[in-house]
């Protein structure tokens, strides 16, 4: 018996009175909060109005939970359309099983839409929120903890999760705390994509593209460690080798980008007061000597439209010269 352990909940679901309060959907609920909050700061230091985060969210969400629940499905299949099993189990999200994959796939989608509803280039609204994603991720994985899944193998380690249910096949014992495990990797992630945006100012997805390749990094690892049934190929689980192959699709993104697209959009929402993160708002080299890239732009179609036949101060010092 293990002297310290990480000591596993007795039930996932708590009730006040006849509603039912389950530590699952507590946990997506409080992480789509947090990546919206951040989202919008980040939005907001871009150059965004505040609110547009929270916009596009609405269509993201549901896209995403939809879309984290379907490809569970389609991988785990025989949990709901095998022999003994009942299809309608399928529709009982609040019971977990969200393949982050499908989530994000399907999420971007709803993004995307919302991003075009509101006239905002998508890869700028990627890159503000993909920090608050790994954060929102890190709070999910604790669903997994309330639920008693996703462990690894035994081990007695001093932080072992000490599993007490025997319900869907689970034998009781101390396994290694995977959920832990990517909770804080997915923490990492999101540290890591501040420290770098601030670094070298990464625009059109390049965030976004470096927050799904750390990911992915973590989340091959991690599942390797993974004791819960899934498909394999080639003697390898089903999502180390998706690990694998988005993480080269990132990786891919970050270095064409950077070469076609250096720096970042200069404008991210069309009609915005707010400054941008380089300094417009904040006091730096650009603003102190002119303003923002919008700013600028603004003060020229004004120059242009205040009258055709107007010279201005050059062109009547280049024409003194001429004669």
């Amino acid at each position: 018996m293990n002297l310290a352990y990480i000591p596993s909940p007795s039930h996932g679901v708590y009730y006040l009175g006849p509603i039912p309060l389950r530590g699952y959907a507590f946990c997506i609920i409080i992480g789509v909060f947090v990546a919206v909050w951040l989202g919008n700061k980040r939005w907001i230091a871009r150059g965004g109005q505040s609110g547009t985060v929270a916009d596009i969210a609405v269509w993201a969400v549901p896209f995403g939970l939809v879309g984290g629940r379907l490809y569970h499905v389609i991988t785990d299949y025989e949990l709901y359309f095998s022999e003994g099993r009942d299809w309608v189990d399928a529709f009982k999200v609040w019971e977990g099983g969200l393949g982050i994959w499908g989530a994000i796939a399907l999420g971007a989608l709803g993004a995307w839409i919302g991003a075009r509803r509101r006239g905002v280039p998508m890869p700028a609204y990627a890159d503000a929120v993909a920090p608050g994603i790994a954060f929102a991720q890190a709070i999910g994985r604790w669903g997994n903890w309330f639920n008693q899944e996703l462990y690894g193998h035994e081990t007695h380690l001093p932080w072992a999760l000490h599993i007490t249910s025997s319900e869907g096949g689970r034998v009781p014992g101390y396994y290694h705390p995977t959920f832990l495990y990517e909770s804080l990797w997915c923490v990492g992630v999101g540290l890591l994509v501040i420290w770098a945006d601030r670094r070298f100012k990464l625009g059109h997805g390049r965030a976004f593209a470096l927050y799904v390749a750390a990911y992915c990094a973590g989340r091959g690892w991690i599942e390797y460690m993974r004791v819960d049934d899934a498909h394999h190929i080639l003697g390898v689980r089903l999502n180390v080798w998706t690990a694998l192959i988005v993480f080269l699709l990132a990786v891919t993104y970050l270095v064409v980008s950077a070469k076609k697209r250096p720096g970042r959009e200069a404008v991210v929402e069309p009609g915005a007061s707010g400054g941008s993160a380089d300094g417009a708002s904040g006091g730096s080299a650009e603003g102190a000597s002119g303003g923002s890239a919008e700013g600028t732009q603004a003060v020229a179609e004004g120059e242009e439209k205040a009258g055709d036949s107007e010279e201005s101060p050059k062109d009547e010092a280049e024409s003194a010269k001429k004669s």
